[in-house]
């Protein structure tokens, strides 16, 4: 029996070319299905996130479309310069809040955190939107868990020494988890860390 190497050859092509195909044309529609989810993922994005910003900020407190009025403000994170997204609050034009995020490790993962605050710079909400804590333990930093991270409504760096800005197994005010200190701690420091940031920047964030 002979060995037909053209053919073989042939087929190789064929394949190849067929295999192509299949990839241009999943790739065309990868692209067209994102095109036509594209928008309806951004308007359920921005329709969280404005939930979100709402939690953080009282009622009436604002009336604008906070989505809409932002800006990046430019922080130095030891080497590497930074920038963070505040969504400004005003009522009749004039700013009376902030909202943006801060971040710390936790036990599992980053815990980032979202927090309004007024233009003194006290707490007027946080809420945590995203962490690995274990569940039933870290989770309680959680508001669906518990109304925990509720403790630091009406807080500031003014009415609260810098030292306090802890758990008090650490000689601070806010509470900790059995089993589950490293949560709390890292959400007390984002916090903290928020309120310098917010009290470093307030002028070019309120334009005073």
């Amino acid at each position: 029996m002979s060995f037909d190497t053209a053919f073989v050859r042939d087929k190789l092509s064929y394949q190849a070319i067929s295999l192509g195909v299949v990839a241009l044309v999943a790739s065309a529609a990868l692209s067209v299905g994102n095109k036509l989810t594209g928008p309806a993922i951004a308007e359920a994005e921005a329709r969280d996130l404005q939930s979100s910003l709402s939690q953080v900020l009282p009622e009436g407190s604002y009336d604008n479309e906070l989505l809409k009025d932002t800006l990046d403000v430019k922080v130095s994170r030891g080497d590497t310069p930074a920038t963070v997204l505040v969504y400004r609050a005003r009522k009749a034009g004039a700013v009376t809040g902030a909202v943006f995020r801060m971040a710390r490790r936790g036990y599992a993962g980053d815990i980032v955190v979202l927090m309004g605050v007024d233009a003194k710079g006290t707490l007027l909400g946080v809420r945590v939107i995203k962490h690995q804590e274990t569940p039933g333990l870290g989770d309680k930093i959680d508001i669906a868990k518990t109304s925990w991270i509720l403790d630091f409504n009406g807080k500031s760096l003014d009415n609260l020494p810098a030292d306090k800005w802890a758990v008090k197994k650490d000689g601070g005010v806010f509470d900790q988890f059995a089993g589950a200190t490293i949560t709390p701690r890292a959400v007390v420091s984002a916090v903290k860390g928020g309120l310098d940031f917010f009290a470093a920047h307030r002028d070019e964030i309120i334009g005073d």
